[in-house]
């Protein structure tokens, strides 16, 4: 017969391994997410290819043709597409995960398992999207007769970089916004702001002393990854820019973390 061990700060010492141990519940809520993502739309999973493409043909038009912003020797339309990847991902991914926790309020109210699970899983959602736009980046390399160099086989280690990148203010702004609701309001401004202070429409032209105050910017060293991997020539990567993205990366990663863990016991409470 089993047994029912109930002791106090239990959940606290295994919540790391019931993250494991949830695991299906993982699969299932990203599986939801995904199969209700463009339900009831005419044209269904083609919105993650319309978007994409009608942003690089208005950033194209703004940057290369108005603005004249260099495109460090590649075609323009691919320059931008490196770069709105990447960012597009990050967007979607902090908007899902903010919004994650008070659309499941009801399983949240009823049984226990580690709430991590739910930002998580919303960020499968905008990875899946990702993997769609990156199959429209692969036709225009080939209607540009452009071959990516050799360093495109570390583009998992920059996807990888920019889930995490995404992650750490993804949880932070999903707890906040469960106590303060003024959050879904607040993250469709930063989204639409921090795409014009991330090299999306233009290369990351930032040098001198303001290099590195540009790179607090995280998703500077994620762009600049990208363009790296798939573009080559002269879209480089630099040290110590990228090293000061790393470090703010892993800083609002632990921030969000921590206070996502500080806050989860009152979820169920508060939602």
């Amino acid at each position: 017969m089993s047994r029912l061990i109930i002791e106090p700060g239990r959940t606290e010492r295994q919540y790391w391994r019931d993250l494991w141990r949830y695991r299906e519940l993982f699969y299932v809520l990203a599986w939801r997410d995904l199969s209700v993502r463009y339900k009831q739309t005419a044209i269904g999973v083609l919105w993650a290819l319309i978007r994409p493409f009608l942003t690089m043909v208005v950033f194209t038009v703004i940057f290369s043709k108005l603005a004249k912003m260099p495109s460090q020797g590649v075609p323009y339309p691919l320059l931008v597409f490196a770069g709105m990847l990447p960012w597009q991902f990050f967007a979607s991914s902090l908007t899902e995960a903010s919004q994650s926790l008070v659309s499941n309020s009801n399983l949240i109210s009823k049984v226990y398992f580690p709430r991590l699970i739910i930002p998580a899983s919303a960020l499968v959602t905008a990875l899946a999207d990702f993997l769609i736009a990156f199959s429209l980046m692969v036709a225009t390399m080939a209607w540009y007769h452009y071959w990516p160099p050799w360093r495109i086989v570390l583009l998992p280690l920059f996807i990888g970089f920019a889930f995490l990148t995404a992650l750490g203010p993804g949880l932070l702004l999903t707890a906040l916004n469960v106590k303060f609701r003024d959050f879904r309001y607040i993250i469709p401004f930063v989204v639409q702001f921090g795409v014009y202070v991330s090299p999306v429409g233009f290369s990351s032209a930032v040098t001198g002393q303001w290099r590195l105050a540009y790179a607090l910017n995280p998703m500077v060293g994620v762009i600049d990854g990208f363009r790296w991997c798939l573009l080559g020539g002269a879209n480089r990567i630099d040290p110590d820019g990228f090293m000061l993205s790393l470090a703010v990366t892993a800083f609002l990663l632990a921030l969000g973390i921590w206070y996502f863990r500080k806050t989860e016991r009152t979820f169920a409470d508060v939602i």
